[in-house]
């Protein structure tokens, strides 16, 4: 079961899976929901910590690819900064983990003007939010629709109607 838990904890580390879609996976799959929630809380966090505190190094290298690409914003950019807008630092930070993910979400903020330290703790708060509220929502999701004497459930009991 260690090993279970250091792969989540990896895979909630890398951004893209974070904990907007480890812990759901996890949960479904049949792992201890308040373990799985936690320990993919802090993979999350740790490696968005880490962007934070080397947002200088992150600019200079998104710099250099922008400048090497020569593109356009995307569109998760162009829906953070219309986040960033209307909503302000706490806005992105608890919306935008939703649709562009938290590493990405972290270095916006301070891109947009948020100051380190608030981006820290608005990240972290947004980070346990949706692991908490993705990891309620997969357990007592799946036990409403899965989970029954028989194995089956809402399932069954919708097909027997």
């Amino acid at each position: 079961m260690i090993w279970t838990y250091f792969i989540i904890f990896l895979l909630a580390a890398i951004p893209f899976f974070e904990v907007a879609m480890i812990v759901p996976v996890a949960i479904i799959g049949g792992i201890p929901a308040v373990p799985v929630i936690v320990i993919a809380f802090l993979g999350n966090l740790l490696t968005v910590g880490l962007v934070i505190v080397f947002i200088d190094w992150v600019r200079n290298w998104r710099r250099k690819k922008k400048a090497s690409d020569e593109k356009s914003e995307s569109k998760g950019h162009q829906r953070a900064k219309k986040i960033w807008g209307k909503y302000g630092l706490a806005g992105l930070a608890f919306i935008g983990p939703f649709f562009v993910g938290s590493h990405v979400t972290a270095i916006l903020a301070v891109s947009f003007g948020g100051t380190r330290s608030k981006t820290s703790v608005l990240m972290t708060a947004s980070i346990a939010f949706w692991a908490i509220l993705l990891g309620s929502a997969a357990y007592f999701g799946f036990d409403f629709l899965v989970k029954d004497k028989d194995g089956f459930g809402f399932i069954t009991r919708l097909l027997n109607q």
